[in-house]
């Protein structure tokens, strides 16, 4: 059955949890009844918990001197509640130094928060956080410690016969309820773009074909997104001979899907994501056991998705327009082949040396598309491009390529802030893609493999500012991680997201 025709696709298109449970939050004024209570010690200041009764003042002080606990951020220690206790268990969490808290700490503190919590099955947990402040105050702390809570509760589980049911309900008391609900709805639309992202990601690549994935972005029209589908006969008129190569081995051939907000009428932002269904690596077909995760080669277009659902569920003052080239890169009698030469809509030529290097190729008709139909201001790209990138800087951070200084600068800023950091690689070796017969190779001849992926798409960008951000290995997780869980990360969602809001 098709993801579209199924009940979960529901919540796919709505940008909800596809799990069968997520936290509920709400902030409060004061210190609600909950069978779990959380508090927090500064490492740079005594703990004194006035607000609660002097037998759990003092069990929890005897707990922190036995443990020799000094308050580390994310260090913790619970202890049984007295029986006086309106609670059952109190679980005292490290902040580390106060002045150096941030958004990037409380996030993930919030996820590793959640998972000590539901490992303990806590149904109801009261959170007391209306004395701390940081690098930003007390409401935002709050809104970004939820905002972890919920990204890392969000998991994908429809394939699962017993899916996880248990739900928390956190209370969070803070400074000012209005405020931190206030802070914390922009970090809401943001997570319904992650779990979009995510979902997508996670789906299984015979669920996820193409055709679902347009179907799936066409429900973004309940939000005023402009959703425009580009079929293989569209695409060959247009000249994107890249794109159309890349598609022909699969039934359903490419597709072109834009969707466009426009927030504001400002010249627009473009997003372009790498929306490889299943890459089987064509006639240069993988090996090993790598093959099956390649339902992640779409994750680029999975994050700019959901990026611009999380701009038009907060009616934001952006005009950002997401360009995503969807393909299935299989094996069959009309697949395009190694020696092929490819016309891209550009007007370059391309000579194929390798059908597994098949994301630069739809990414350079899109690129081109962009350029054509909406004149950015700015371009971005990502896509899970190249295995060059994880040899060099591993899983921990994305890869960023552009030579605009100040894009660089405003985006590893934007990476830190939203624990979704990126590195810089240099551009170059374009001589590496000299051919023959044609104006490019699609592989470089020697050279860093991640370097020559991001120079062959440098040539399709023309004189626009353009960034170049490759995630292989950031989509997707073996293990939970913060506020990360396993499966599809929805990475790239949060970081152009904060880039967009804080007005680039």
């Amino acid at each position: 059955m098709s993801i579209i025709s199924r009940l979960s696709t529901v919540a796919i298109a709505l940008g909800a949890s596809l799990s069968a449970h997520a936290a509920d939050i709400q902030f409060t004024s004061k210190l609600q009844d909950a069978k779990s209570l959380v508090v927090f010690k500064a490492e740079d200041q005594k703990a004194s918990f006035k607000f609660l009764d002097k037998a759990t003042r003092t069990q929890l002080s005897k707990a922190i001197e036995t443990e020799n606990f000094e308050g580390k951020f994310g260090k913790t220690v619970e202890v049984i509640a007295p029986v006086s206790s309106d609670y059952a268990r109190i679980l005292v969490v490290g902040l580390g130094k106060e002045d150096e808290l941030n958004a990037s700490k409380m996030t993930k503190l919030g996820g590793n928060l959640h998972a000590k919590l539901e490992d303990k099955k806590s149904e109801t947990v009261a959170i007391s956080f209306e004395s701390f402040e940081g690098e930003v105050n007390n409401s935002e702390l709050a809104a970004q410690l939820a905002h972890g809570i919920n990204l890392r509760d969000h998991t994908f589980e429809v394939y699962k016969k017993e899916p996880n049911t248990f739900n928390i309900s956190y209370s969070i008391d803070v400074d000012s309820k209005r405020k931190a609900a206030k802070e914390y709805l922009t970090l809401e639309h943001i997570q319904s773009g992650v779990f979009l992202a995510r979902d997508l990601t996670s789906e299984i690549a015979s669920e996820m074909t193409p055709v679902d994935f347009a179907n799936a972005a066409k429900q973004l029209e309940q939000y005023g997104v402009e959703v425009k589908v580009l079929e293989p006969a569209e695409i060959k008129e247009l000249g994107m001979g890249a794109l159309e190569a890349v598609g022909r081995g699969s039934a359903q051939g490419s597709r072109l899907v834009i969707a466009h907000y426009k927030g504001n009428n400002d010249t627009p932002i473009a997003l372009v994501g790498k929306g490889i269904t299943f890459d089987s690596g064509g006639y240069n077909v993988k090996t090993g056991k790598s093959i099956a995760l390649m339902k992640v080669d779409m994750a680029g277009a999975a994050a700019v998705l959901g990026t611009v659902q999380a701009m038009a569920k907060a009616k934001a003052d952006v005009n950002v327009v997401a360009v995503m080239p969807m393909a299935a890169n299989m094996v069959s009698e009309n697949s395009f082949a190694p020696g092929d030469v490819l016309r891209t809509a550009e007007g370059l030529s391309v000579e194929v040396l390798n059908t597994d290097a098949e994301g630069r190729l739809i990414l350079s008709d899109a690129l081109w598309y962009a350029r054509q139909f909406y004149k950015p201001e700015i371009m971005v790209d990502l896509a899970t491009l190249t295995g060059s990138k994880i040899r060099a800087v591993g899983n921990n951070y994305s890869a960023i390529f552009s030579e605009d200084d100040q894009l660089v600068k405003e985006f590893t800023l934007a990476g830190k802030t939203v624990n979704e950091q990126v590195w810089r690689l240099p551009l170059g070796y374009k001589d590496a893609l000299k051919s023959d017969i044609a104006d490019l190779t699609n592989i470089g001849s020697y050279g860093p493999g991640a370097t020559t992926a991001a120079t062959f798409l440098q040539q399709f960008v023309g004189d626009t500012r353009w960034v170049h951000i490759d995630i292989a290995g950031n989509a997707i997780s073996k293990k939970t991680k913060d506020e990360v869980p396993a499966g599809g990360t929805g990475y790239g969602v949060r970081i152009l997201s904060e880039w967009l809001l804080s007005g680039n």
